[in-house]
Order: structure tokens, then C-alpha cells, then sequence
């Protein structure tokens, strides 16, 4: 299991590494071709409602986030900064892992202002082919059910 959770870890720091460098044309490049995205709150989870305040469930949509993030939609630039827990592993088979992570994304604005600004946990499904673990789902539960109108970047 320890080189499971290693595994996990190094593909979380690189998708921390790809969004909070501003690389996001890679980030759909971390899942499936069929895949699940969703950011919800842990209140919304705990109750099994499936609304979502981001919901994608392809590669192909979520091309099209990064595409309308850089071309049409209009937000104050800002960047993150991610941290995250170890990864825990609920279960293992040969074809697939589930995991949970606990995370905190820092914000910084172009002005240097930085606050927290969301914290939760990744709830995933990560397939295992022999190469790089691809995520089948990923599921970003946050702590709070306040968003700030500037969730344009992927968590």
C-alpha cells in the first residue's frame, strides 16, 4: 500500500504543480477520457445531493473550462497555491484506487493579497493502467458552502 499512497501523492503534486503554475491546457491531461469533475460541499455530499457548483463528466468539458477560462470568461486574475494532506486509501483493487485527500488552496490576487480560500477534501477514483494513475472522478468537497464568485480556476 505504501507505494500506492507515494503514487497518489506525486500525481496530486503535479496537478497542484500544473494549475497553481498557470499551466491549465494540462490539467484535463490528469483524467480519463470519461471522468467525473465536481466541486460541491461537504453539506450537499454528506446528504447525497448531486448539484454541483462545477460539474463536468469528459475530458472533452473540461477542455472546454480551460478554453472559456482563457478566452470568454471575465475575472480578476488571481492564482493558487495548494496543500494538501496525505492521501488515505479507502480501497484497492488491481484496476482502481479510491482515495481521500484533505487540501487548503491559498489565493493571491495581482495586488499580493492572499487569503484561504477553500479547504475540503478530494474524494477520487484514480485508474491504474501500469503507467501514471488517471482520475476517474474526482470529487472536491469543500468545508463551506460559501463561494466567492471568482471559482473560475479548477480546485
Amino acid at each position: 500500500m505504501n507505494d500506492v499512497v507515494g503514487l497518489i501523492n506525486h500525481v496530486q503534486n503535479a496537478y497542484a504543480r500544473c494549475i497553481d503554475n498557470g499551466n491549465l491546457e494540462a490539467w484535463p491531461d490528469f483524467f480519463d477520457d470519461i471522468c467525473t469533475y465536481k466541486i460541491t460541499t461537504s453539506d450537499n455530499y454528506s446528504q447525497g445531493l448531486e448539484a454541483g457548483v462545477i460539474f463536468a463528466n469528459s475530458k472533452g468539458m473540461l477542455r472546454d473550462r480551460v478554453a472559456s477560462l482563457r478566452e470568454a470568461n471575465i475575472y480578476e486574475r488571481h492564482s493558487y497555491r495548494h496543500f494538501f494532506g496525505q492521501p488515505w486509501i479507502l480501497s484497492e483493487n488491481p484496476d482502481a484506487v479510491h482515495s481521500e485527500t484533505s487540501f487548503m488552496v491559498a489565493r493571491i490576487m495581482r495586488d499580493g493579497t492572499t487569503d484561504v480560500y477553500a479547504t475540503g477534501r478530494y474524494i477520487d477514483v484514480y485508474r491504474l493502467n501500469g503507467g501514471a494513475p488517471k482520475l476517474r472522478e474526482r470529487i472536491v468537497v469543500c468545508d463551506s458552502s460559501r463561494f466567492d464568485t471568482l471559482l473560475a480556476l479548477p480546485l
